[in-house]
């Protein structure tokens, strides 16, 4: 079976993005290295911060933006949870959500799950794709969304639709350039469909 291990972020400046994301809890997940090339618009994915309460999403806003985020969607109510929606210095969008409604416990920063979210312009076949590439599907809502086995990462993969996701984050799907973002894992170096770029793992 085909392992993901890592996500890289391409970013302008490397040393600021890394102490937004120590700020936010998140370095433990990600690594960072200098921007390769240009990028314009929506760069076709998200991370997805899973916590156990509304407190603790506020908690984790309250971090982003004291570290520079800035804010595409206030946390509120939806009919799935509560959620908030930011964008990082480095212009990477951060989904922090909890599927409850109520606080039950004292307000704490943990992260309970950490997704990586591409945008894909056709999920059913985005999925043949990387199955094919020996990825196993842990979770299928057929073309809505896919969740891949990820048990070598602590950061889960799935496919959404672009038009979807954009929607979600707030954010104009139209994007151009790079989505400045690399996908480590042992079936690499490949391109997907959406031009996503996969490296190897120890690259």
């Amino acid at each position: 079976m085909t392992a993901f291990t890592t996500v890289t972020l391409e970013v302008p400046d490397p040393a600021a993005a890394s102490a937004f994301y120590d700020a936010l809890g998140l370095s433990p997940y990600l690594s960072l290295r200098a921007a390769q090339s240009p990028t314009d618009g929506f760069r076709g994915f998200a991370l997805s911060l899973v916590v156990s309460q509304p407190g603790d999403v506020d908690a984790f806003v309250a971090a982003a933006l004291d570290a520079g985020a800035t804010t595409l969607k206030p946390a509120e109510k939806s009919f799935w949870g509560y959620g908030a929606v930011v964008r990082a210095p480095d212009g990477t969008i951060c989904k922090i959500a909890s599927s409850a409604k109520k606080d039950t416990a004292p307000v704490a920063r943990r992260i309970g799950q950490v997704a990586l979210l591409l945008g894909v312009a056709d999920v059913k076949a985005s999925k043949r794709f990387y199955t094919g590439r020996g990825l196993a599907v842990a979770k299928s809502f057929g073309g809505k969304y896919v969740e891949f086995a990820t048990p070598s990462s602590a950061v889960t993969l799935a496919l959404y639709p672009r038009r979807a996701l954009a929607k979600d984050a707030g954010v104009p799907q139209e994007g151009s350039g790079s989505h400045r973002l690399v996908i480590g894992g042992d079936a690499g170096p490949f391109t997907d469909p959406d031009g996503f770029v996969w490296e190897p793992a120890s690259a």
